[in-house]
């Protein structure tokens, strides 16, 4: 799925109000931004538009409201980042998506300038979908912008209705993922090498069996990979394993493809589920009785390592283990090395993968980056993103 949709460079937007959705889903600790990430991502879109002379209304979910006004969710810390980021240009605050005053800010806002608008998931209608609510966001603006790759996923409102009532473009950073995620599902130099973790195996099935034929090598860690080794017959003791997927994992090591595989040769046990909890270095045969794996131990690493080699294609997302507990986070910051090492074009995605590379300083080693999980995870399923679907066809 290259992009074969219009972007802001095919647009006239010369002194037009443009309606632009971002994904400003960053974390705010004690009411600042503590990882701006998400809006420097949005940086080269927004300072396109805004040489364009066009007054920019910005909108972005934060969080999970259900739909009603929680100032624990408000974007206004955003706002000031983003005014930080911009220093030569006025950046706005709405205190609502709707109503009365935020139409009177959007009538108001001059060309050069930018407004944030509050949380659309301060609306219940936002995540239905709901045309109303869409319409009432696309009367402020000439024409729509999506550079929220991390929620073209989702069919909402602000990523998707809008899109059917205005003519509807690609920001920078959406065309950057899909050019990048595409590269890899479709064109990969060879070797081509794909590191799947995560805890559940259901959650990365679809990606598992839609990568599986295109890859070189597939490397499993986390605790999605317990299930697959005890479906082989290893007895995981305690380990986190999806009894309703063994089966289905029996199925996959029967493939002929499935030589391909590559799982855990050690783990590192813990006696609890717990960030202090005793731990030990065993073979995925010798885990102590009642005792689970919480990581992926170094031998493993050293194989994945190993296997990355030489790769010209590297694709990883999730981590390799328990990563919120340090002690367990061995495996995904190896792994994060091993992928910056590989010298391949590469690509990560996930929030923990993400998290692993930026804390392990490597990110400039990375060919991208990917802002979002759940939509990666949907392209790489082969599946169609509703929030690119709806933008205007070349």
């Amino acid at each position: 799925m290259a992009l074969y949709k219009q972007t802001i460079r095919d647009a006239q937007l010369k002194y037009k109000k443009v309606l632009m959705r971002v994904d400003f889903n960053c974390p705010i600790k004690d009411g600042v931004v503590s990882d701006d990430t998400r809006i420097r991502a949005a940086l080269p879109t927004i300072e396109y538009l805004l040489e364009q002379n066009v007054a920019l209304i910005l909108c972005s979910h934060l969080g999970r409201p259900k739909g009603e006004k929680n100032p624990k969710y408000t974007l206004e810390p955003v706002a000031a980042r983003l005014a930080e980021l911009l220093p030569t240009r006025k950046v706005k605050f709405a205190a609502d998506c709707l109503g009365e005053e935020t139409a009177s800010q959007v009538a108001e806002l001059r060309f050069g300038e930018v407004l944030l608008l509050e949380n659309v998931r301060y609306y219940a209608e936002e995540e239905k979908n709901d045309m109303v609510f869409a319409s009432k966001l696309a009367s402020y603006a000439d024409l729509y912008v999506n550079d929220a790759f991390g929620t073209a996923h989702r069919a909402h409102a602000s990523t998707c209705g809008v899109a059917n009532l205005l003519p509807a473009y690609a920001g920078f950073l959406l065309e950057k993922e899909i050019r990048a995620l595409d590269s890899v599902l479709s064109s990969p130099d060879h070797p081509f090498v794909a590191v799947v973790g995560g805890a559940k195996i259901s959650d990365k099935l679809a990606v598992v069996e839609n990568l599986l034929p295109k890859v070189d090598a597939l490397l499993i860690g986390g605790g999605m990979a317990n299930t697959l080794l005890a479906a082989q017959g290893h007895n995981m003791q305690s380990s986190l394993v999806e009894e309703g997927m063994l089966d289905w994992c029996k199925h996959l090591l029967a493939l002929p493809d499935a030589g391909k595989l590559v799982l855990p040769v050690d783990v590192r046990a813990a006696a609890t589920f717990a960030a202090d909890a005793e731990n030990t270095v065993v073979g995925v045969d010798a885990i102590p009785e009642g005792w689970q794996a919480l990581d992926v131990g170094p031998a493993t690493s050293a194989l994945f390592a190993e296997k990355m080699t030489g790769a010209k294609t590297v694709f990883w997302n999730g981590p390799l283990g328990v990563f919120e507990f340090p002690a367990f986070a061995a495996g995904t910051f190896a792994c994060a090395q091993a992928v910056a090492d590989s010298g391949a074009f590469s690509v990560v995605g996930g929030g923990d993968s993400v998290a692993a590379i930026n804390k392990s300083g490597l990110a400039y080693r990375i060919g991208h980056i990917s802002t979002g999980g759940g939509a990666s995870l949907e392209f790489l399923e082969g599946k169609t993103l509703p929030g690119v679907a709806a933008l205007l066809d070349k």
